[in-house]
Parts: structure tokens; C-alpha cells; sequence
């Protein structure tokens, strides 16, 4: 959804009349209420049957928040939706990504890439839809209706798969979940590790220049740019299409190159790749820019993801927990974009984003220990991979 919600955030935001204030809480609210309502879901879904059951049951609640994006006449219906779909996404889609990463202990990073790709192909085709539905004479809401038929068929096909086993694990029908206060345990000492602190930190800064980057990118180029919204949608598209290629490519290069590098240099090109998509002149030469700031930047998050599962090994639904907890900080974000830009304009509001390619190569290389406070107990479970090497 969140191509396609920014591809149309322009004509939503002509066709209910919303300031700049009000796309920044509908950016950042979500964020952050819909974080919080969230932040137990790992805890009390832990694994096995009972996981699967909320998996399927945000399944039915994500197309039902589609739907009513679709119908919404008022700020506040869009709002709540927005809000709504935060916790249908983390049981539909974060719970199913949990299930990815016990299944294959030992290539996290390899199935996070894999997992990224479909993701970014996903994203790709929601502004696409968009502009083919505009482009038909239809309305984005007409696009919205679409996105919510094909969320019902992934959430048919999810229906019918059954969840990965770990290697020498229990099946799905023989796993017992464990008690809901040992999970919350884990979770507290798990926070206070700077192995793992590291990573929640990293995913949501790199966030900005991601998704709350691609959230403003429309607006930017309709308001600033002075682009129509077709080809601003088009724009998207082309960003999302550089980011599954730099997807793509991730897998390509991750047996022969370690993740913690291609982290480095691609920090590095968007470093130079982002002041010149704001600075150049011209359509084309901009365009041409997104896209290697695209393909740079799509790699940051399954990189940092599978960074963040693997230090914690054979605890996935901790993760969960932890990503719902960093998104809530991480929601402040938009909002503070969305501000800036309502009182220094667009333009400078997202030049401050300059600064986080800058902390993710920085970041991953500074040394710390765990903050004081017992070390995270192993589960003992069968068949875990053995963690990876800090860097």
C-alpha cells in the first residue's frame, strides 16, 4: 500500500483539501499509534499455531483497512484507516516474516533480500496500478479498490501455505508457544544490548531517506518541481523499479560479498546521490538520480533486519516486538518533516535528510557493549544457527 499512498497522497491530499500539517500526521500518527497498538504482537503471538492465527486474522483486517482508505470522505475516516493498517500489516506481513527467518536460521540475509525483492515488486506495481487506473479516466480511489481484491488473493494464498519448519524443529501442529513473560523478559534484557539496540536505531533512521522519504517524494515533485501528479506517480514508479533492481542485485552479490560492506558502500553513494537529486536541474537529470539513490538505498533494510534477527537467534517474535517499539519513535519522523515543510518549505525540509546516509556508514562500525544488566538467555531450541559475528 505504501507505493501507491504515496503516488496518490497528491490527489488525495487536493481531493479532501489537507495542509501539509495534516500529510505529516497522516504520515507520522499511524506511525505511532498504530505502533503502539502493535508493540504486543510479537509478545502475545509468539510461534506455531497461535502466530498463524494472527497472521491470518491481519490478513482479513489489512484488506478491510484498503477498503475503507477506498470510501474515506474525511480526514479522520482516512486517518483511521491509516492507523488501522499498522497493526493488520505487523500481523499480516512482520508475523509472516518471523515465520522466513526460523525457517532458514542460517541465510538470514539471503532470504531478508528475497523477501525485500518481493516486497519492492509489490510496491512497484501499487503505483503503477495507479497510473493505469488514471490514465483510464479512473479515481485513486478506484486504484485503492484493486490494491484491496489483490490483498485478498495473497491473503487466500496465505490461507493455503502452510509455515516453514526450522531444520531439526518441531512441526507447526507439535509447537507449543512459550509463555508470553518469558517472551516479555527477553524483550526487556534484548533492548538493553547494544548489539541488538544498534540495529533497531539504524532501521529507523534509514527509514527517513526510505519510506518517509518516498512518503514526500509525489509532493515534492508536484509542488516544488511543478510536475503533473501522472508523471510524479511515474516518478515513484521509477523509484520503486531502481530499488528492485538494487534488490536484485543484493542477491546476486550476497554470497560473494559481506553485507556489512555492501551496507558501507551504498551509504556511500547516497551520500553524494541524494543532494544531487535535490540540487540538478531538470527532469531527467533528477529522475536519473532517484534512481541510483533508489537502488543504493534499497539494500539498508534487509541488510539491518537480518542484522537485527541475527542477534537474536531463535527469538523472531522478540524482533517483532522490538521493530513495533523502534517504529514508534520512528513515526516522529514524518511528522517532523511534514512540520519543517510547513514552516521552511519542502525543499528544506527534506535536505535535512542528508544526514542519514552519513549515519549509516558511520553507525554499524562504533564499539559498545551491552548496557548493564544480565546477558540475553539462550533458548536452547534444535537446530538455530550459530549468531552471527558482531562487526
Amino acid at each position: 500500500m505504501d507505493g501507491a499512498k504515496g503516488a496518490a497522497l497528491p490527489l488525495i491530499r487536493h481531493d479532501l483539501g489537507l495542509s501539509y500539517d495534516q500529510v505529516g500526521l497522516l504520515a507520522s500518527v499511524p506511525l505511532l499509534l498504530g505502533g503502539f497498538l502493535e508493540l504486543p504482537l510479537g509478545v502475545l503471538a509468539g510461534d506455531g499455531r497461535r502466530r498463524r492465527l494472527a497472521i491470518l486474522g491481519g490478513g482479513v483486517l489489512f484488506v478491510l483497512t484498503l477498503l475503507a482508505v477506498a470510501s474515506a470522505r474525511s480526514f479522520a475516516v482516512l486517518l483511521a484507516a491509516f492507523i488501522a493498517f499498522y497493526p493488520a500489516s505487523g500481523a499480516f506481513v512482520s508475523l509472516t516474516q518471523a515465520e522466513l527467518m526460523d525457517g532458514w536460521p542460517d541465510r538470514q540475509a539471503r532470504h531478508m533480500a528475497r523477501w525485500d525483492l518481493a516486497g519492492s515488486a509489490g510496491a512497484l506495481a501499487g503505483p503503477l496500478l495507479l497510473t493505469a487506473v488514471l490514465a483510464a479516466g479512473g479515481s485513486w480511489r478506484a486504484g485503492f479498490l484493486a490494491l484491496a481484491l489483490f490483498a485478498g488473493l495473497a491473503w487466500l494464498g496465505s490461507w493455503l501455505r502452510r509455515a516453514p519448519a526450522s531444520a531439526g524443529a518441531e512441526t507447526e501442529e507439535q509447537q507449543e508457544p512459550g509463555p508470553w513473560t518469558e517472551r516479555a523478559r527477553e524483550t526487556l534484557v534484548a533492548v538493553r544490548t547494544w548489539k541488538t539496540l544498534r540495529w533497531l536505531l539504524l532501521i529507523e533512521v534509514a527509514n527517513l531517506l526510505v519510506d518517509v522519504f518516498t512518503g514526500f517524494l509525489a509532493l515534492y515533485l508536484v509542488d516544488v518541481v511543478h510536475l503533473p501528479p501522472a508523471v510524479a506517480a511515474l516518478a515513484i514508479a521509477i523509484r520503486l523499479g531502481a530499488a528492485l533492481a538494487g534488490d536484485a542485485a543484493l542477491i546476486a552479490i550476497g554470497e560473494r560479498v559481506g553485507d556489512l560492506t555492501v551496507l558501507r558502500v551504498s551509504a556511500a553513494a547516497a551520500a553524494l546521490l541524494y543532494p544531487a537529486f535535490l540540487l540538478v536541474p531538470g527532469v531527467v537529470p533528477k529522475l536519473a538520480a532517484l534512481a541510483g539513490l533508489s537502488a543504493a538505498t534499497a539494500t539498508w533494510y534487509p541488510v539491518l533486519q537480518a542484522r537485527l534477527y541475527g542477534s537474536l537467534p531463535g527469538r523472531s517474535s522478540v524482533a517483532v516486538t522490538l521493530s513495533s517499539a523502534a517504529g514508534l519513535a520512528g513515526g516522529l519522523g514524518p511528522l517532523a518533516v511534514g512540520l519543517a515543510a510547513q514552516g521552511l518549505g519542502l525543499t528544506w525540509a527534506l535536505a535535512g535528510l542528508a544526514v542519514v546516509p552519513v549515519a549509516v556508514l558511520l553507525v554499524p562500525g562504533l564499539p559498545g557493549r551491552g548496557l548493564p544488566g544480565r546477558g540475553l538467555p539462550g533458548r536452547g531450541l534444535p537446530g538455530r544457527g550459530r549468531e552471527r559475528p558482531d562487526a
